[in-house]
């Protein structure tokens, strides 16, 4: 009965600096099996090549998902750059059973999205800082309410319980160029009326909101802190990178442990005027969400409420082109806001 939870908290990692902004150019989406062995001269005017599977043996073909732990094995690269931090791994939580306090492997499916297109400008001319602005935000998508937080406020920086997600290498929020916000998002279409039908089935559990709620850290990396050949090899791009923006979603309030966003930018191997950006999305979803299914399928009003099928937007409750449309249309219309706003 949390799959509104997963919509609300686990579809985010692009919302905070991309969201609904008028579109100043036609970008159209173009899947490929696998973005990152495109190379740039392939490339086309105002087409975003796109991916959300990660091709590997193990992706499971109902969600596209894969094990945490063979995301980890098959794609090192990606799991050392996506994670929450290099060295994260499956948390371990307390659960009560009966009265009593166990520890508990939080088993997490990984959801990869990866795209690539250029951008008309030299990599010079690209301000990635303008998306630690407040301002810039908020204008980008007025149906996120965003505030700002200090480090203290960063949830795992001082609740114990979130201490799974704590950066052993720094606190959130205290990186150079870096702003750290709480965003509210409340759902649209038919979820909030299958959040009030699910609340009172579940009588006696706990609620399930019908808004998004997490915390994030969006930073644009220093110099100094940019891992070239590691980057590159992860871009599969040998070309110099010019600036990496990052937002790590490091607290939501169930269903998701983390997200993070990675938009590196690099110049054209062949044209000084052009960028290439390559951008990846990861998000780190609970095992258990996706194996919630008798419980739905029983009750005949909410049979379309089966989580996978919401999360690949493939259900009646799914609607829009935001979050609420499910995870495939949400973050291909987010990577084509990136590119219109570069």
């Amino acid at each position: 009965m949390r799959l509104f939870d997963w919509l609300r908290c686990g579809l985010v990692g692009l919302a905070a600096f991309s969201g609904s902004a008028p579109a100043l150019a036609e970008f159209r989406i173009e899947d490929v099996p696998l973005v990152t062995s495109v190379p740039p001269s392939q490339l086309k005017t105002n087409t975003i090549l796109f991916s959300d599977r990660s091709g590997g043996k193990s992706t499971e073909a109902e969600t596209g998902l894969i094990r945490f732990e063979d995301w980890a094995r098959e794609n090192p690269q990606q799991k050392q750059f996506l994670s929450l931090f290099p060295d994260y791994a499956e948390p371990t939580i307390k659960v009560s059973v009966h009265g009593i306090v166990k520890p508990y492997t939080e088993k997490l499916h990984i959801y990869v999205a990866e795209a690539r297109f250029l951008t008309g400008k030299a990599a010079s001319a690209i301000d990635l800082t303008r998306y630690t602005n407040l301002d810039v935000i908020e204008k980008i998508d007025p149906s996120i309410k965003h505030r700002i937080i200090t480090a203290d406020q960063a949830r795992p920086n001082t609740d114990p319980k979130s201490a799974h997600n704590r950066n052993p290498n720094r606190r959130w929020c205290e990186a150079p160029q870096s702003i750290c916000i709480e965003s509210r998002y409340p759902l649209e279409g038919k979820l909030p009326t299958g959040v009030r039908l699910a609340n009172k089935l579940e009588e006696g559990g706990k609620k399930i909101s019908e808004f998004m709620e997490f915390q994030s850290e969006i930073r644009v990396l220093p110099s100094q802190d940019i891992d070239q050949a590691g980057l590159a090899k992860l871009t599969g791009l040998n070309a110099p990178i010019s600036g990496v923006l990052e937002q790590t979603i490091f607290d939501v309030n169930q269903v998701m442990q983390f997200g993070k966003l990675l938009a590196i930018l690099q110049a054209h191997p062949a044209d000084s005027g052009k960028t290439v950006a390559t951008v990846f999305m990861v998000l780190g979803v609970e095992t258990d969400v996706l194996q919630q299914k008798k419980e739905f399928a029983n009750v005949p009003v909410l049979r379309n409420l089966i989580p996978a099928q919401v999360l690949m937007g493939k259900s009646s409750f799914n609607s829009g082109n935001s979050i609420s449309a499910g995870l495939p249309s949400y973050v291909r219309n987010r990577i084509r806001a990136i590119a219109e706003l570069f």
